[in-house]
């Protein structure tokens, strides 16, 4: 397939030639569903930590003797009902990951990239540049190509394009390995320099 280059201005720059496997598959919801959970998952901390009855300090001792007294019968001032104690069922460090081999991630990269591509959401460009580090001169570029909500990826991050887009909470600068199916879809846009198409070309072809 021939995807439409274009320059910083919006002039045309030219096609790139892509594999029809990478940029023009079948779009598979389910195994796109599947990616994105499975890649969130895996991003919980899964540290919230509680502590049982046997965990919390002290109760060694029984309160008070178990008949005589005319209060209700305990073995332990650290119980679950009692204030101080333990908790009944409590939380435990786990881990969240959730297993999705790498032909179906390859896969679901797929589906996402040819996606974006027939609802127009992809742009190619030659090159995205920016001549200063400042928030505004980057916004303002934006503004007129007439692009908000924009993810930027390329082969090697430029400083100054880092330095200018990490206030402005509508665009997302990444590099084309850290490519992943949350950031693709979260979008409206995403816009990817020639060298790194024929990057994720050679990975997903």
């Amino acid at each position: 397939m021939e995807l439409a280059l274009q320059t910083m201005s919006g002039a045309a720059a030219g096609t790139l030639e892509l594999a029809d496997k990478a940029f023009a598959s079948a779009y598979n919801e389910t195994l796109v569903h599947q990616a994105v959970t499975a890649y969130m998952a895996g991003g919980r901390a899964g540290t919230k930590a509680q502590k049982t009855r046997g965990e919390v300090r002290g109760g060694g001792a029984k309160p008070w003797r178990q008949k005589g007294t005319g209060r209700a019968r305990v073995g332990s001032s650290r119980n679950p009902i009692w204030r101080g104690g333990g908790v009944t069922f409590a939380a435990k460090p786990r881990n969240f990951e959730q297993k999705l081999n790498k032909k179906m991630y390859r896969a679901a990269l797929r589906s996402i990239m040819s996606e974006l591509v027939r609802q127009e959401r992809l742009v190619a460009m030659d090159a995205f540049e920016v001549a200063t580090h400042k928030t505004r001169d980057l916004a303002r570029q934006l503004n007129d190509m007439g692009m908000t909500d924009i993810l930027i990826i390329d082969t090697e991050l430029d400083e100054k394009l880092l330095l200018a887009a990490r206030n402005l909470g509508y665009v997302g600068v990444l590099e084309v390995s850290q490519i992943n199916p949350v950031s693709l879809i979260a979008y409206d846009k995403v816009v990817m320099t020639s060298a790194a198409l024929k990057v994720i070309e050679e990975r997903l072809a």
